[in-house]
This record gives structure tokens, sequence and C-alpha cells, in this order.
């Protein structure tokens, strides 16, 4: 069933946020949203970890933050971090009431390397630091068993030049990690959900 057949019955699957957060996006000519079939897994994941510290690395406009937010427990908490302040405005006014979140404006790749102590059951990596720059300092911070998952691994046409070469050589350093379980799917713009082993 696809979600403009769960809208029509009565029964929307998706964040009310969302249509606000994509005529915000389109405003600011920001194409980077998290999909909905994305957001669908997100919320599913996010609902495994009950109680859990979540992190999210691009925050954009906050869609993929609307789909986390809803799967999570109440006592879960959400770190949202990008480095671009208007996007990030757009994600305080739709989610800055949720006591959940936490919005972290500034440069990811840093972010990473400053949390010598937290850890997190469940990082999005959905921007360049976490995932084409900086995997090691984000993979650090997973706790074992934790969820790590990124998208946008099969070729978009909103993708920046520097972006297709980077695929291959992420692919094969997650593939020669010895500390996760990996899980590779041809779906939506491209995905990959990996555990930390125990």
């Amino acid at each position: 069933m696809t979600s403009t057949d769960d809208e029509t019955r009565g029964k929307p699957d998706a964040p009310a946020t969302l249509v606000e957060i994509a005529e915000a996006s389109r405003a600011l000519g920001f194409e980077m949203c998290c999909t909905r079939a994305t957001g669908r897994m997100l919320r599913a994941l996010a609902a495994s970890k009950p109680g859990g510290r979540l992190l999210e690395l691009g925050t954009g406009t906050g869609a993929g933050t609307a789909w986390l937010l809803s799967g999570m427990t109440p006592d879960a908490t959400l770190v949202s971090v990008d480095n671009d302040e208007q996007l990030v405005a757009v994600a305080r006014r739709h989610h800055g009431h949720d006591p959940r979140v936490r919005f972290h404006v500034g440069d990811g790749g840093a972010f990473l390397t400053e949390q010598l102590e937290q850890t997190f059951d469940f990082i999005f990596a959905d921007t360049w630091p976490g995932k084409f720059t900086h995997l090691d300092e984000a993979l650090r911070l997973l706790k074992p068993g934790g969820l790590y998952v990124i998208d946008d691994l099969s070729p978009q046409p909103s993708w920046a030049p520097d972006h297709a070469p980077m695929v291959p050589k992420l692919k094969a350093a997650l593939a020669a990690r010895p500390d996760l379980w990996r899980w590779e799917l041809a779906w939506d713009t491209g995905i990959v959900v990996a555990v930390k082993k125990p």
C-alpha cells in the first residue's frame, strides 16, 4: 500500500508536519529531504530503541527528524546536527517544542570529534560527516547493539559531482570493519543498515 492509499483511506501514515516542511523546503530550494519510504524505515528502527539515545547527522529542514520522533518512545532522546542555520530553523519551528530533541548547529565532523564520552543507540548519517568523512568517529560513538543507518547510496539527480566517487569507498570501508553486521539494500535511495557487534 502506498502512502497515498493510506491517506485516502483516512489513515495517514506520515507525521503531520511533513506537509509544511516540504513547502518550506521548496521555498528554500532544498531538495535533499528524507523520502517517505526511508522515513518509514527510520520510524520503525527508532521504535526498536525504547528509551534510546539517537543521533541524526544532517538535520536539513527536519523531515527525517519528524520520522524519527514519530517512532521514538517518550523517554528516548534525539540530537540532530547540521551546519546550515537557515535549514535548522525550519526544523526548530516544527519540532522545537518536543523536549526529546536537541538541535546543534555546527560542523558535523567537529561535533563527532568532540563527543568523547557520549554513546548512541542509533545513528542516522544523512550528510557527509559520519558517512563519507569522520566515519570512525561516528562508529566510535555507537553502542554495542546500536544501529548505524545511511542513505543516498544509489545515483540521484540531486547528487553533487563528488558524491558518486565516494560511495564505493564508503561501502568498502564498511565491509572491511570487523565490528559491524551490515545489510545493504538496493532500495529507495540506496540504504545500508549496520549493527555494532556486542
